[in-house]
């Protein structure tokens, strides 16, 4: 059943059902538990600092560990997809994933927790990542980029949205080692059969090519830029790659902006909740970012494909910079409407952040190889989250304020814009308008 070899494909090409669309449901309902389990940490977390004797710091650098692990183990799955397809990677992955959150159920200390949570459950999760589905992305879609990583990267706060106050809910109600084990049974029960069943490497496997049109519509339609920069990329070797500024504006950018967008994720319900906001409340409001992420994501997706990816990007983090300063008002003044607009502006520019780190990357190095340099632009961000969840909390405790940290968000968000300007993907993709 995990066989993606050349004698599993069959010539089922029909104008009227493009399967591409299939993997980007498959993605969607990944990555809604990929980010989701990531963004329950913070719930996690309240109620363990509740329960044992440990720091903020020393608490939150266990989503660091997981965070670095992502990093080491990011070009390693892109690399495994590249070459073997993505049922064999990804499948073990989730059973990893699974086995990960289970254990958590039994964690008596905190180096448990750093074994069990940063490490095993931090290498399974790698596998439901965005790296594995870009890999797979990038080869169905051209035209329709933008859009097709919109709605795959949803997921992620529609994750948010459901798996954050139901963590919270199911906490309440039985306990956080129960919610752990029922973590890990979701995750067996949704995602093995999704995974195993449905998912395909390229469209040839169906006989179908990118975006569902024949050979005849993509000459007629493509942009000329496009045609050349696809025909170079096919042929990028890691080494190639690497002696080009655009990979490393690639590579910088995410990074940048991961360093403040996880400064926020792992630390904005614990932040609420100092500012006497409910637990439940908290939760719900990380959960309205969630879902309004992942509104945007889609929208900011589809309108990359027209106004180019440089400018879409720019007014996400314009918005996820109101969003953070909004906290940090809120901080200061106390005023209530504040939480709601950093709900609002956070969840927005949140939502431009995957789906341009997905198409900017397609744009610039698609190839046969895509998978393991993508997989270096993830470890970038496992480096730069493992570094904001840290720092944030190394903040809190010397000062006991977060205020410095929401600073930080701004200020590397915007360093984050210049870069992606460097990537310059407008001069290797060209603006398509359909």
């Amino acid at each position: 059943m995990l066989n993606d070899s050349a004698s599993s494909r069959r010539s089922v090409y029909s104008p009227d059902f493009y399967y591409g669309w299939t993997i980007v449901a498959v993605a969607l309902v990944s990555m809604t538990f990929w980010f989701g389990i990531r963004s329950s940490f913070s719930v996690f977390y309240v109620t363990l600092l509740e329960e044992f004797p440990w720091n903020r710091a020393g608490s939150a650098g266990v989503q660091s560990v997981a965070l670095i692990i992502y990093t080491l183990m990011a070009p390693l799955v892109g690399g495994l997809i590249d070459r073997f397809g993505p049922r064999r990677v990804i499948v073990p992955g989730i059973l990893v994933l699974a086995s990960g959150l289970i254990a958590c159920s039994h964690i008596e200390s905190l180096t448990q927790f750093y074994l069990l949570y940063g490490v095993v459950m931090g290498a399974g999760i790698t596998c439901i990542g965005i790296v594995s589905y870009s890999a797979i992305l990038a080869h169905w879609f051209e035209k329709k980029r933008g859009l097709a990583s919109g709605i795959a990267v949803s997921g992620m706060g529609l994750g948010t949205f459901l798996l954050v106050p139901m963590s919270q809910q199911f906490i309440n109600w039985w306990g956080w080692r129960m919610t752990f084990a029922i973590t890990g049974g979701l995750v067996l029960v949704f995602l093995v059969p999704a995974n195993a069943i449905f998912l395909r490497h390229k469209p040839e496997e169906f006989g179908q090519y990118p975006d569902g049109t024949n050979p005849g519509e993509i000459h007629q339609d493509s942009h000329p830029q496009n045609k050349s920069s696809a025909h170079q990329n096919s042929d990028w070797t890691l080494r190639t790659a690497m002696n080009t500024m655009r990979f490393w504006a690639l590579i910088i950018f995410p990074f940048l902006g991961f360093i403040g967008f996880f400064i926020i994720l792992v630390h904005n319900v614990g932040f609420l909740v100092d500012q006497g906001v409910t637990k439940m409340t908290a939760a719900f409001i990380f959960a309205l970012v969630g879902i309004l992420s992942s509104i945007f994501r889609i929208f900011w997706g589809w309108l990359s494909d027209h106004i180019g990816r440089e400018l879409t990007y720019t007014l996400g983090i314009i918005c996820a910079c109101l969003g953070a300063g909004s906290l940090l008002l809120f901080e200061i003044t106390g005023s209530g409407i504040l939480i709601y607009s950093y709900a609002i502006f956070f969840g927005m520019g949140w939502g431009v952040t995957a789906p341009m780190f997905m198409a900017v990357a397609a744009d610039l190095f698609k190839g046969r190889i895509f998978g393991l340099i993508f997989g270096f632009l993830e470890a970038g961000i496992g480096i730069a989250g493992a570094f904001g969840a840290w720092i944030a909390g190394f903040i809190f405790d010397k000062t006991q304020s977060y205020q410095l940290a929401f600073i930080l968000v701004i200020v590397t968000s915007l360093l984050s814009c210049l870069f992606c300007w460097f990537a310059a993907p407008r001069k290797y993709r060209g603006v398509i308008n359909n």
